[in-house]
């Protein structure tokens, strides 16, 4: 995962014992199955499997990884399974991924000399976390210089930097072009701290993941080290000591493929089997990447095992639709999927995308369903609310009163509720390419956030919880088996029956609601107006079901947004006729979300037109979203209907006003 903005929109979960209720949308007897057959161990211990391996994109440990993932769906009987290539070069662009050259290291060790033993400040061999990506290969001995931040020129002022090994507390990649290429800096030595929680700065000694700039000229190594090494090494620069360093490095960039691990489970309708429904994860991360993402690859191979097998077995009937299992590297893997291979664009129907899905509760994750975006409303995200609601009940049952139907546990797992929550679109994985409306293909994220052990050497299968990686794997089975079923004749009944008895819950209401003393009255107007965005009726979702769900419609469910216009927002009128005269509509090409993986292509772009400073949406805060959050949404909306004044109300509910 990337990152995750947490959102103020609404999200609701059982507090309470309640009475027994049946399973939503699919059979008692095929939930049932799937219950008793998912299995969290089965789970764990591939997700032990593929945390082993340090899955840089395109090294040779991602390939024995994608080969590990390959030969265990292979065993479990899965059909046309491959690990497809797409060549990565730095210059071949995958719609508006610039691909990134594969990155491979044998070897990165920081040593502090002088005295008997030379001390090990960061090795490779240890904690591969401890070499940022991207470095390349380095033999050197530096003096250690503090340059604090080091992202700004005026952390060097006065310094000399020539040939020393910088120690700053940006990412490597955001100090590079200054320590490295303006100042002459041998190296960089970093602490920085990313995907800041309540609970950063806490373990004062683990590692974080740092990064170099892949496309950067000013080729370098960096070692990443703890708070508690920085802050050692930092009073001793402070006292006047000389810290002489030894770095060795054997690394670096070279031409390669992103494999893309791929499979299916074919659909036996004759009219529907071309039509597939996804499984999405992502495969890369720096060892061990358990719960990131490990999780989700681990959790949809048990999700593929068990319905290959129950379907085999007769138990599941064969799905009408292919359903498709792929574990791509994180974001730039999925665009040269879907760029290179359109043909699989044009067949998935929806996806269901799982990055971090097994943390216990010494991570202190909360697991969430989370919605599409408002440019691209969908049925089927209430699908899975639907499954993961009925789980919350029945979980918590369990948890107060030791009885439950459904009480979904591992033997080896723990036994608490699920406390799933149903939270607004949030940016950060695979499915930001998937709904970005080049593609517009509904995605069903299930996501923990926060996770304290994100991105550093303690993201580590003891902290995986069993019984929380079946759990999701129910939600993701249970909601691509009932997608994968449907068609035109029978979807009516089940989603009918839903209609009838989750109508009040499903419309769901902004969390705002419940803050609306604390706005102002211009705020109100837009937390309505948001209100009104994610009211669609159900009756809305079933019309568009039957379309989604039909053979020959795009991927998107065809769902017009309701008619907000009696919530009116203040406008002068020369803004009026300025704003309203326009149409935008995006280009066909290039597909993909402007700001992707290791390389931005707007930015690229803008400043290749002579603009200086970039735009002032890009660093705005709204109420409950970001400038990034802003940008990917008004190029959504950009359909050739809607005028800048409709793309900014648009943008404004979803995250805030905005001028």
């Amino acid at each position: 995962m990337r990152k995750l903005r947490i959102a103020a929109l609404g999200s609701v979960f059982c507090c309470a014992v309640v009475n027994a209720q049946k399973p939503p949308l699919l059979p008692e007897k095929d939930v049932s199955v799937l219950a008793r057959e998912l299995s969290g161990e089965t789970a764990k211990r591939n997700l032990e499997g593929i945390s082993q391996f340090h899955r840089q994109r395109g090294s040779k440990e991602f390939h024995q990884a994608a080969e590990l993932v390959a030969d265990r769906l292979r065993a479990y009987g899965l059909s046309d399974v491959a690990i497809l290539q797409f060549p990565a070069d730095g210059q071949i662009f995958y719609g508006t991924q610039r691909s990134r050259p594969a990155w491979d290291a044998e070897l990165g060790e920081l040593t502090e000399l002088g005295g008997a033993n030379p001390k090990i400040i960061a090795s490779f061999k240890n904690e591969p976390v401890a070499l940022a990506e991207d470095s390349e290969s380095a033999g050197v001995a530096a003096n250690l210089i503090d340059a604090g931040e080091g992202a700004k020129d005026a952390d060097y002022a006065g310094k000399e930097v020539k040939g020393k090994i910088v120690l700053v507390g940006a990412q490597p990649g955001a100090a590079q072009d200054l320590a490295v290429g303006k100042y002459g800096a041998a190296g960089i030595l970093s602490y920085a701290q990313n995907q800041k929680t309540a609970w950063t700065g806490d373990n004062r000694d683990q590692v974080r993941w740092g990064h170099l700039d892949t496309f950067s000229s000013n080729k370098a190594f960096a070692f990443m080290v703890s708070l508690n090494t920085a802050s050692a090494l930092k009073d001793r620069l402070t006292k006047g000591e000389v810290i002489q360093l030894h770095a060795v490095v054997k690394a670096g960039q070279h031409p390669g493929n992103y494999e893309v691990v791929t499979a299916t489970i074919p659909g036996s309708d004759e009219k529907l089997k071309d039509e597939e429904i996804a499984f999405s994860c992502h495969l890369d991360h720096q060892h061990p990447g358990a719960n990131d993402n490990a999780s989700g690859c681990a959790t949809i191979l048990e999700v593929a095992r068990t319905l290959q097998k129950l379907i085999k077995e007769g138990q599941l009937a064969s799905p009408a639709r292919t359903i498709r299992f792929i574990f791509p590297p994180e974001i730039e893997g999925t665009l040269a999927l879907l760029n290179g291979k359109p043909e699989f664009a044009k067949r998935i129907k929806a996806v269901v995308h799982m990055d971090m899905v097994g943390g216990g509760p010494v991570t202190k994750a909360v697991f969430h369903v989370t919605r599409g975006p408002m440019s691209l409303p969908s049925f089927v995200h209430d699908v899975a609310w639907s499954f993961a609601e009925w789980l919350n009940e029945e979980t918590y049952k369990y948890a107060a009163t030791g009885k439950s139907d459904y009480p979904m546990i591992s033997p080896e797992g723990g036994k608490e509720p699920l406390r799933a929550e149903y939270s607004a679109y949030t940016m950060g994985s695979d499915h930001d390419v998937y709904q970005d409306s080049s593609f517009g293909i509904p995605a069903i994220y299930l996501n923990d956030w926060p996770d304290r052990y994100i991105h550093t050497n303690l993201d580590s299968p003891a902290n995986i919880d069993p019984t929380k990686l079946k759990r999701a794997a129910f939600i993701g089975a249970a909601s691509a088996y009932f997608l994968a079923m449907q068609n035109n004749s029978d979807a009516q009944t089940p989603l009918a029956e839903w209609q009838a008895t989750k109508q009040g819950s499903l419309q769901r209401e902004s969390l705002l609601q419940a803050h609306q003393r604390d706005l102002t009255p211009d705020e109100v107007t837009w937390s309505n107006l948001a209100n009104c965005r994610y009211g669609l009726s159900i009756q809305e979702k079933l019309r568009a079901a039957m379309e989604a769900l039909s053979n020959n419609t795009g991927n998107s469910a065809k769902i017009e947004l309701p008619d907000c216009s009696r919530i009116s927002a203040t406008q002068a009128p020369s803004e009026q006729k300025a704003t309203s005269e326009l149409r935008f509509s995006r280009l066909p090409q290039p597909k993909g979300p402007m700001a992707v993986f290791g390389y931005d292509y707007f930015a690229s772009n803008f400043a290749k037109k002579s603009h200086p400073v970039p735009p002032k949406l890009l660093e705005y805060e709204g109420l409950w979203g970001s400038g990034e959050e802003y940008a990917y949404e008004v190029l959504n909306f950009a359909n050739g209907k809607n005028s800048l004044w409709d793309i900014r109300n648009a943008v404004s509910a979803e995250y805030g006003p905005v001028p």
